[in-house]
């Protein structure tokens, strides 16, 4: 619940996006205005060969630029119009700020960012990642892996590992395999029971209805798979529940399996 509350205020919390921070791109509808000069002052859309015209100077870069490096370039070239020209330009529009999200735990998409964003204020808007395994997750920039597990940042609320995302931006999520832990043998209750952080075979074991009077509580395997292998871990419970020793509370994981076996007398 702590982690919930802390994605939400970082949610919520406002987050001024600074004109030196965006990079205006093609399709980004700009206002310019030159202070005094009423023939300087319009609107104008990026173009796809990232130009602007701007009267009487004809075609100008803008693409690539920020908007004060923008203002500065246009302040240089409309000297040739005005004497000491006061250039302000501000983004009315933004078309290229994307963003992408894909790998069948999310529903692929393409969004917009309208405003400066971390990941974890964009995972708190994705409805399914839930559904995603976020240990496997990661975040690729220019073709490269700049952040691998988001599981630590979006449940732990471990936010120092926080990035702000930039556009172009693909969030690889894929789909979680299995979030379930399976109980069965000699319990009251065998049944799949969904994975919770932390969770310990005796708290398992309790949730499918304790053990029946026939069940062997030394004899209990967890089925795991590890690097494409299963593997076999034991748990004497009879050293939990009469000799308090913890250690063999093992902790689980999705997927996993808890078999207790029956006694033979």
């Amino acid at each position: 619940m702590k982690q919930i509350l802390l994605a939400i205020a970082l949610l919520l919390m406002p987050i001024t996006a600074s004109a030196a921070d965006y990079v205006v791109g093609e399709g980004d509808g700009l206002d310019i205005a030159v202070w005094g000069v009423k023939e300087l002052t319009f609107s104008v859309k990026v173009r796809p060969d990232g130009k602007i015209t701007v009267p009487g100077l004809g075609d100008v870069p803008a693409s690539g630029q920020t908007p004060s490096e923008l203002q500065a370039s246009l302040s240089v070239k409309l000297k040739q119009l005005v004497k000491n020209p006061i250039v302000t330009v501000t983004v009315r529009e933004i078309t290229n700020s994307k963003i992408y999200i894909f790998g069948g735990g999310v529903k692929a998409g393409v969004y917009d960012l309208s405003r400066r964003t971390t990941l974890l204020q964009f995972l708190c808007t994705v409805s399914e990642v839930k559904t995603a395994d976020l240990k496997k997750s990661y975040l690729l920039r220019n073709g490269k892996k700049i952040k691998e597990d988001f599981y630590k940042l979006f449940i732990s609320g471990e936010t120092d590992d926080d990035v702000v995302l930039e556009p172009g931006d693909s969030l690889f999520m894929p789909l979680l395999m299995d979030k379930n832990v399976y109980v069965l043998g000699a319990v009251n209750l065998p049944k799949a029971i969904e994975y919770r952080d932390g969770m310990t075979v005796m708290e398992a074991v309790i949730e499918a209805g304790g053990f029946t009077k026939f069940a062997s509580l030394n004899d209990i395997q967890i089925r795991r798979k590890e690097s494409g292998k299963e593997i076999s871990i034991a748990v004497r419970a009879k050293e939990i529940m009469q000799g308090g020793n913890m250690d063999q509370n093992v902790k689980l994981k999705p997927g996993d399996y808890i078999i207790v076996k029956e006694s033979l007398f």
